[in-house]
């Protein structure tokens, strides 16, 4: 197994957390990182002497690498996505994997066109308490999934050129993919422009399934707490999944309602309700982001398609796209239009 060589393109809010762990890792190295802050490089240098550094990311294409991760403003992600791809690079791209779903597609047909793997940092599908609440709804521990809430507020923090659905929305729109396995059918979205204007800074948003599911998102940049919780409400059981939480991630509430059989009086009809247990499941926490690069790295070894493939991106931002749509319509309900066979597309569970 050799190792791979890796650059990475943007060393602000989050770059320095990739290039830790793929110096961490030792299937992989990093080789080379730009950005255009100065002083951005030279704390990467400062950390990690053996790196080199440069404010021109074409530097990159010429250093050797195997592999580029880019985690740069969102308006850029294609243009540098694209490039490493012709280069025949393999690529990691930082959610949104694009801003238009036309970009996204082209970026998936290049990276099949010259066989490279083309993968999207959607962290949150390699969390080890979120695999362990996928893993109870496959095997049917909650019942029928009814709705899942999702809520992810906290003050800030504000971009000036894309909303809070840009911003915040394809965490959770991912993690309901994973969760639930099949992909919405239509959408509707109200949000608002308090502080800046024209850029929702907070949006709700309400996904419909194709098997009767539905799922409700808060999100805002505008709130005196951060909260990154989703409650997935079952016909058995009820699952609370809690990021802030340091250590008990994950409650399981066995709770529920029962409704009686059509009877003729009025005395008869009582709902039963069930209030049992809360168990809290133990969970071995491993690091997402060191999971997610540790994948990457796996699927350019053995040449297979990544969990949060090219097309998983693209199914994010096709839903995105029209739930924008819905917000400037008033929150109309808008039909989802993927443009390729839904359940055509190989995903990894």
């Amino acid at each position: 197994m050799t190792v791979v060589r890796v650059g990475v393109i943007g060393c602000g809010y989050w770059g320095p957390n990739l290039v830790r762990n793929f110096v961490e890792i030792p299937t992989s190295t990093a080789v080379m990182v730009a950005d255009l802050d100065q002083d951005r490089l030279d704390h990467v240098q400062k950390c990690y002497p053996q790196i080199q550094v440069t404010k021109d990311s074409r530097d990159l294409f010429g250093a050797g690498l195997d592999a580029v991760v880019i985690a740069t403003p969102p308006a850029t992600h294609f243009r540098l996505a694209k490039d490493a791809l012709l280069h025949g690079l393999h690529v990691l791209v930082e959610k949104p994997l694009t801003l238009t779903s036309q970009d996204a597609q082209e970026l998936v047909d290049l990276a099949e066109k010259h066989d490279r793997i083309l993968m999207v940092g959607h962290t949150f599908m390699y969390h080890p308490a979120l695999r362990t609440v996928k893993q109870m709804i496959e095997a049917e521990e909650i019942g029928r999934v009814y709705y899942i809430d999702a809520v992810r507020t906290s003050l800030g923090l504000f971009q000036p050129d894309l909303n809070v659905l840009w911003d915040l929305a394809p965490h959770d729109i991912s993690i309901l993919l994973y969760l639930l396995g099949c992909d919405p059918i239509g959408v509707s979205a109200h949000g608002m422009a308090c502080v800046q204007y024209g850029i929702e800074d907070v949006a709700y948003a309400t996904l419909f399934f194709p098997n009767f599911s539905m799922a409700h998102l808060h999100l805002s940049w505008l709130d005196p707490c951060k909260v990154r919780r989703i409650t997935v409400v079952g016909s058995k059981k009820m699952i609370v999944y809690d990021d802030v939480e340091s250590l008990e991630k994950v409650r399981v509430y066995d709770r529920g309602v029962e409704c009686p059989p059509y009877t003729n009086t009025f005395g008869d009809f009582q709902f039963a309700y069930r209030y049992g247990n809360i168990t809290i499941p133990y969970i071995r926490l491993t690091e997402p982001l060191r999971l997610e690069c540790e994948h990457f790295l796996e699927c350019i070894w053995e040449h297979k398609r990544p969990q949060t493939d090219g097309y998983n991106g693209l199914r994010v931002i096709k839903i995105i796209e029209t739930a924008q749509k819905s917000l400037r319509n008033g929150g109309s309900r808008e039909q989802i239009i993927y443009g390729f066979e839904r359940g055509a597309v190989p995903t990894m569970a």
